[in-house]
């Protein structure tokens, strides 16, 4: 393929992926923006392969892409929804790497920089070091978050004495080590410090996710993928592929815009997610002394039988799932539940907390596979001021997003951090497992509510047995 030709594809490759992200932006038109996505891609890798491939090489690039993917469709048959988040930081940890090995072999490949000048060299060098630093903290960065999610690592933060200090001096370790990668004259006397920063850029990742509490995961998740993004964009660079340039600066950007509407969504800024400590593995116990306060009230559990009768004369019900909703797998009985009420003239509409779940947009997910209609699945803000005006509000496994002390307690760890206000409704259903607190290791006060009742059990057993009672 002639280079024009591969320019032009590229070009409508970038207006492909353009519209893809527009089209993830809402929930009716994202499977219009995924098929965007993977036609630009294919359109990329073939341009790719056309234009950039000399015809020896066809047949190991031809065996990459079988093998490749394979995976990758055997793992879009075979994981699960809940398993997404993981599957996520997993792909990005492999941006990571493609990053560190693309930054390693066009540091030793000695046709990489022929022909340039000793000042397009010193740009190349630049660009190889960059991209290789931003590649091992996505990658070991990731899959630290690969193992928080699927639970392999425990949620509670590792925060290690004078940290801050230790990331300092890591930084100014990888400068120093910069200068003399820059200056050296050889690739064997520049190896040593390209290594030297990447075990250090992979140290800081592992601390820095570590760092970071369960209830952060969400943003953790949206900033690894804007970091992939950036690793993508260096590598870009060191191939000289314009596309890939582009696309990794789309990647990054739309990722770091992610990551603040999700600080936001939490009352959090981007540098105290960094800095970690949010979101334990137990509450703490309240204190005395102006902390945090100790919930008062009585817990009134219900059964599944009553939950279906305060449905039954309820008019309008609003449903705030949460990630025991994902767990259990139970959003298919939550559709049939909602399609029965519905049938029997009932408003009933979904809440869906920015951070609700361990990704963004993970209820949003779950839901449209189950095949619940867009137009009545609303976003926190869209929906917060109608509680006062609501019946029943049912709660399937969420916690800290729907924690009233997050506006009520100054002096609570999540003090600010905008709710779903549930507790307002004429009453209030929690289904969880049992009385555990959420990622942030917070009590919730909104389980000793006058107007609150507590349906316990796994949610799906549990759904199962008011979809039955609703049918009777």
């Amino acid at each position: 393929m002639s280079s024009s030709m591969v320019t032009v594809s590229y070009i409508a490759a970038t207006i492909l992926f353009i519209l893809s992200l527009g089209g993830l932006s809402n929930p009716e038109t994202s499977r219009r923006g995924n098929l965007y996505g993977m036609v630009g891609m294919a359109i990329a890798v073939l341009a790719t392969v056309a234009g950039r491939v000399a015809p020896a090489g066809l047949g190991w690039v031809a065996g990459a892409l079988a093998v490749g993917g394979t995976v990758g469709l055997y793992l879009a048959r075979t994981v699960k929804m809940t398993q997404m988040p993981e599957l996520v930081a997993f792909m990005h940890s492999l941006v990571g790497l493609v990053a560190m090995l693309v930054g390693y072999a066009s540091y030793i490949d000695p046709t990489a920089s022929a022909g340039m000048s000793g000042a397009e060299i010193t740009i190349h060098h630049m660009e190889i070091y960059v991209g290789v630093l931003i590649g091992a903290v996505t990658l070991s960065g990731s899959v630290i978050a690969f193992g928080k999610l699927s639970g392999r690592i425990g949620g509670k933060p590792l925060l290690l004495p004078a940290r801050h200090w230790l990331n300092l001096a890591g930084l100014l370790v990888v400068i120093y080590f910069g200068y003399a990668f820059m200056r050296a004259h050889s690739v064997e006397t520049g190896m040593t410090p390209l290594v030297v920063m990447s075990v250090i850029a992979l140290a800081f990742g592992i601390h820095m996710v570590m760092a970071i509490g369960g209830a952060d995961m969400p943003v953790v998740v949206s900033m690894l993928n804007s970091y992939s993004g950036w690793a993508a964009a260096a590598t870009g660079f060191m191939l000289s592929n314009d596309l890939l340039i582009v696309t990794g600066a789309l990647v990054g950007s739309s990722g770091a815009i992610l990551s603040y509407i999700m600080c936001r969504a939490m009352n959090r800024n981007f540098i105290s997610v960094i800095a970690g400590g949010f979101g334990g593995e137990a509450a703490a116990p309240a204190k005395g002394d102006g902390g945090a306060a100790q919930p008062a009230g009585e817990v009134v559990s219900v059964t599944a039988q009553e939950t279906a009768e305060m449905l039954k004369e309820a008019k309008s019900v609003i449903i705030v799932p949460g990630y025991g909703m994902a767990v259990a797998q139970a959003q298919h009985t939550v559709f049939e539940i909602t399609r029965r009420l519905r049938e029997l003239g009932k408003t009933v509409r979904f809440g869906i907390h920015p951070v609700a779940g361990r990704m963004p947009g993970h209820m949003n997910v779950l839901l449209a596979e189950a095949k619940v209609p867009y137009d009545i699945v609303l976003e926190m803000d869209e929906i917060n001021d109608d509680f006062p005006d609501t019946d029943v509000a049912m709660v399937i496994g969420a916690n800290d997003i729907v924690n009233p002390s997050a506006l009520e307690d100054p002096a609570s760890p999540i003090a600010g951090m905008p709710v779903l206000e549930v507790w307002k409704a004429h009453h209030s259903i929690v289904m969880k497992r049992s009385m555990a607190s959420g990622y942030a290791g917070v009590d919730n006060p909104l389980f000793y509510k006058e107007n609150n009742r507590m349906l316990f059990g796994d949610a799906k057993k549990m759904l199962d047995e008011v979809n039955a009672a609703l049918k009777g």
